[in-house]
């Protein structure tokens, strides 16, 4: 499947760990493995790089259901960095798209609530005008766009942890491709941000 030209990119951002894992063998929405990293500079850089020139977040049920808990009770929070505010308003402000079969309206703002294929939706916010159309944390929907070849801009926070065991982003069977490093950055405690582009 090629990306039309012109259109509206794909990107999605995610966390693993060192030994490939985006959650941990027990509770996979458990993310306290994530929080001594994601305070970093350049965990919070790497982020702002890939909201400013989103117009669309694009989210699983279960994530829009954390994100959208957590993420808009920082603003206005006392010695809140600003990067982490900018993100906050910005995920308030945009347009939300949400995957789910079991949600029937959306409670929350400029948020609609579809049930259809990951690879579908894409297909359909590509044909729509607007900036990148970022995945936030969505493995569901991640594995999916990766299964269809519909990720443009593929953003990864590593974090230098075993975590023994748990789901993994990158199953077997993926479409055959080349990536190309469009960015890197190293932190404190060992975070590495890395952001790959698909060569088509």
């Amino acid at each position: 499947m090629t990306q039309q030209t012109g259109g509206r990119r794909v990107v999605t951002n995610m966390s693993l760990s060192l030994d490939g894992h985006y959650a941990g063998p027990g509770d996979p929405r458990d993310m306290g493995w994530v929080m001594p990293y994601a305070h970093t500079d350049v965990a919070r850089d790497h982020l702002t790089s890939l909201w400013e020139p989103a117009t669309t977040a694009l989210l699983g049920r279960v994530n829009a259901e954390g994100f959208l808990g957590f993420w808009p009770t920082v603003i206005g929070m006392e010695g809140v960095d600003p990067r982490d505010e900018g993100f906050a308003k910005w995920l308030v402000d945009t347009d939300k798209v949400v995957l789910s079969s079991t949600l029937g309206e959306a409670p929350w703002e400029r948020t609609t609530v579809v049930d259809k294929p990951a690879a579908e939706v894409v297909a359909d916010l590509r044909a729509t005008e607007g900036g990148d159309i970022l995945v936030l944390s969505s493995a569901s929907v991640i594995k999916a766009l990766l299964a269809a070849d519909e990720v443009d801009r593929l953003a990864l926070t590593v974090f230098p942890v075993f975590l023994g065991g748990g789901p993994r982003l990158f199953d077997d069977g993926l479409p055959a491709g080349r990536w190309t490093l469009a960015g890197q950055a190293a932190g404190e405690h060992g975070t590495l941000a890395l952001v790959y582009d698909r060569v088509r």
